[in-house]
Formats: structure tokens, C-alpha cells, sequence
């Protein structure tokens, strides 16, 4: 069973850990694929050192090249040849401090604590140092960057095209748009992700930008309650997920009507609006990035939330490598074998970027349903549009209602 939940999460995870691999490999990871065939080609002379780590190989190991540990790995004390204890250099069991770290550093020593768990034994690994700098690093700058571009834009669109009224006359007569549990679903959506935006970004943020402005005391507060509330509504996210997916997945199976809007660019630019059924082409668009970048989210939160229960990528990896994709885009063999806290970086990482990806596309389906189009709003504020307006949006939808009840769209009644 263990095996088959695994092989389940990385095939959900298949499809888009590809281009996190491409964008998290350690830095150089490129040049190392290149140079890694030197490394085994040309045995590094340690016979100066003794055996020991070269220049070469600590110049080699800054420049994120690959580099053969294996004279490390195996170098971790053997009583059984130790020096007597009456012998120059003698030693009590064969084993210097330097050889226990390197046991350690390796997972080769035996290592006992109280503590039990897939994480319990491992007391150093390698991926900590090249996740703090990327996490601090790309993600943080270019996720930044991606935000204040989306809203940067958004603004200039305003400026440029301003807001889509409604052309033709208002009727004041008003149709029936979204029910009331179809409103709850969007809401219980978009409040919960909300909340794990903000708080995302104060645990991601937070050392960079809230410290210096307010003090470690107050951010530890801060960063303390933003970790409960995301942990917790998590759970309200993930439910309405499935609410939303299952009343409306219908709606958004694409058809040729799309292509017409996509076409004219949704009216957007001018030229009459395109006939579109209950959802436009863009709608749809935005729909399917909410259930796929949703459930990529819901399912690296889960593994974040349960530490060390659900690794994934190794598994994924697995599954890419035998594809061959990975190497033939150039990122070679992907790692197949992780430390349980490796694998908790890379859910870590792979959260927060689809995160970001999810959060500037729904700034954008925000200020669409705000100030960007007159009457968009109360389709999920009220229930109930202008007839009007659902013709020249919804043209098809009206005409489907129409059919439907044999009067008048939805029911109209008079607007108050």
C-alpha cells in the first residue's frame, strides 16, 4: 500500500517536478554534468595529502563541480588496523574524531537515539547549504519580482485600456449567474488562499524584510501565528478545491467556442465581445490553473505538513529518469536516492514556486473581477447580474437559460 500511495503522488507530481528540477539543481549543477565525466576520468593524485581532500578537490567542490568523495566515504576508521596504543600515534579503537564526522557525513556511523522516525539517524547531509541559497536567492528575488510585475502590469493595462463597461443599454433587469453554495465554494476558496499567500510570504519573507522593520521579537509573533493559520486553513483550501472542481468541471471542458474568443481576445481589446457559454476561454484557463497548480500545492503542503511521511520526488525522479527526458533536456540523472530532509527541501522549494505562479495568476482573475470589468463582480458578490451584461459576455449561457425555463433569462426580476 505504502508503495502505491507513493507511485500515486509522483504521478501527480510528474508533469510539473520536471521544470522544478530544471530551476532548483544546485548552482553549476550544468557544468558539473559536463565536468563529471573529467572527475572519472582523471583520478585526482592525493598522495601529497596522504589520502586526504586536494586543493583541487575544494576548488573543484566551489565552483559546484562533481567530486569523488569515495576516498572520504571509506575513510572512517577500522580498528581492526589501528596503531597500538604503546605505538607512535596510537590510537583507542582505530577511529580519530575526523573519522567519525566522516561517518557521520556519510550515514556509515552507527548511530542509536531515543528518537524514531526516517529523519532520526541522519545527522549531517549535503542539500542544506545549496536549499538555503536558493530559497534565499532565485526564489525570493524572482518570486518577488513575478508579484510586483504582475500588479506592475495590471496597472498599466488599467492606464491604457481601462475598464470594460457594458455596451449596450442596461435593461435593470437581473439574472441568476451563481448559487448560493457556488459562491460559498469560490469564497471558501479564495479567502483561504489568501490567507496562505500572506502568510507564505511572512515565513518566506519575513528574515529578509519584517526583521529589520520590526525587531526579531515582534516577527517572532508574527512568524509563530502565520504558521498556525497556514497549517490550519490549509484544510479549508484543499475542500474547496474539490467543491469548486466538482460543480463546475463540466462548465470548463474546452469546446470550439473557445477558439472564436481566444481569437478576438476575449473582447478585451475592443471589437465586440465573442459568444462564450457559462465560462469564457479565459475563465476556463483560469479554472484549470486552479485545480492543477492547486492540487500540485495541496499535495507538497500535505508532504510538509506530515515531515518524512510522503517523500515524492525521489519516487518522481524515478519516474522521469526512465523517460530519458531529463537527459535529453541536459540535466543528466536525475537523484534518485534522498535523505528524508533532502526531500522535504525539494517539497519545500517546489510549494513555494508553484505558489507564486498561482498567486500572479489570481491577482490577475482579481482585478478582472474588480475594477477591470463593470458588472463582473456581481456574478460572486450578489449572485445576480445585469441582463446586459450576461449578454454580451455570456451570450450562450443566456440563450441556454432561456431554453431551459421557456421565459425570460433566469427568471428576471426588476433591479432594485
Amino acid at each position: 500500500m505504502r508503495d502505491i500511495r507513493h507511485f500515486f503522488l509522483g504521478c501527480i507530481m510528474a508533469a510539473l517536478a520536471l521544470v522544478f528540477a530544471a530551476s532548483s539543481l544546485p548552482p553549476n549543477m550544468a557544468n558539473a554534468q559536463e565536468a563529471g565525466s573529467v572527475a572519472t576520468e582523471t583520478e585526482i593524485d592525493r598522495s601529497a595529502t596522504g589520502g586526504a581532500t586536494t586543493l583541487e578537490d575544494i576548488m573543484r567542490r566551489q565552483q559546484g563541480l562533481e567530486v569523488d568523495n569515495t576516498f572520504r566515504s571509506e575513510n572512517i576508521g577500522d580498528p581492526a588496523v589501528a596503531a597500538g596504543m604503546s605505538d607512535q600515534l596510537g590510537t583507542l579503537g582505530g577511529a580519530s574524531d575526523p573519522d567519525l564526522w566522516r561517518g557521520m557525513r556519510f550515514n556509515a556511523a552507527d548511530v542509536t537515539t531515543q528518537v524514531r522516525g526516517p529523519a532520526s539517524d541522519v545527522l549531517i547531509q549535503d542539500g542544506g547549504m545549496w536549499w538555503l541559497l536558493f530559497r534565499e536567492g532565485p526564489l525570493l528575488t524572482y518570486g518577488g519580482y513575478l508579484l510586483l510585475g504582475t500588479l506592475a502590469f495590471l496597472a498599466l493595462f488599467f492606464l491604457i485600456r481601462g475598464r470594460v463597461r457594458i455596451d449596450g443599454e442596461k435593461t435593470g433587469q437581473r439574472i441568476e449567474r451563481f448559487k448560493n453554495f457556488e459562491r460559498f465554494g469560490h469564497w471558501l476558496l479564495a479567502g483561504s488562499f489568501i490567507l496562505l499567500g500572506i502568510t507564505g510570504l511572512v515565513s518566506l519573507m519575513g528574515r529578509k524584510f519584517l526583521i529589520p522593520a520590526f525587531g526579531h521579537e515582534s516577527y517572532a509573533w508574527l512568524a509563530t501565528a502565520s504558521k498556525w493559520v497556514h497549517n490550519n486553513v490549509s484544510w479549508a483550501f484543499m475542500l474547496a478545491l474539490v467543491m469548486i472542481f466538482a460543480m463546475w468541471v463540466i462548465h470548463n471542458l474546452p469546446d470550439k467556442t473557445d477558439l472564436k474568443w481566444l481569437a478576438k481576445g476575449g473582447g478585451l481589446f475592443g471589437g465586440g465581445h465573442p459568444p462564450a457559454k457559462k465560462f469564457n476561454a479565459g475563465q476556463k484557463m483560469i479554472f484549470w490553473s486552479v485545480i492543477v497548480l492547486g492540487v500540485s500545492i495541496s499535495v507538497s503542503g500535505l508532504s510538509l505538513l506530515f515531515p518524512f511521511e510522503l517523500p515524492m520526488f525521489a519516487k518522481t525522479f524515478a519516474i522521469l529518469n526512465n523517460t530519458a527526458v531529463p537527459e535529453m533536456l541536459g540535466f543528466g540523472i536525475l537523484p534518485e536516492t534522498m535523505t528524508p530532509h533532502e526531500e522535504m527541501q525539494y517539497a519545500q522549494l517546489w510549494h513555494a514556486m508553484v505558489s507564486f505562479a498561482l498567486m500572479a495568476i489570481i491577482l490577475a482573475h482579481i482585478y478582472i473581477g474588480s475594477v477591470g470589468m463593470e458588472g463582473a463582480y456581481d456574478a460572486m458578490g450578489s449572485g445576480m447580474v445585469e441582463e446586459q451584461w450576461a449578454k454580451e459576455h455570456h451570450s450562450l449561457w443566456v440563450e441556454e437559460v432561456k431554453q431551459r425555463e421557456g421565459k425570460a433569462p433566469g427568471g428576471a426580476t426588476p433591479a432594485e
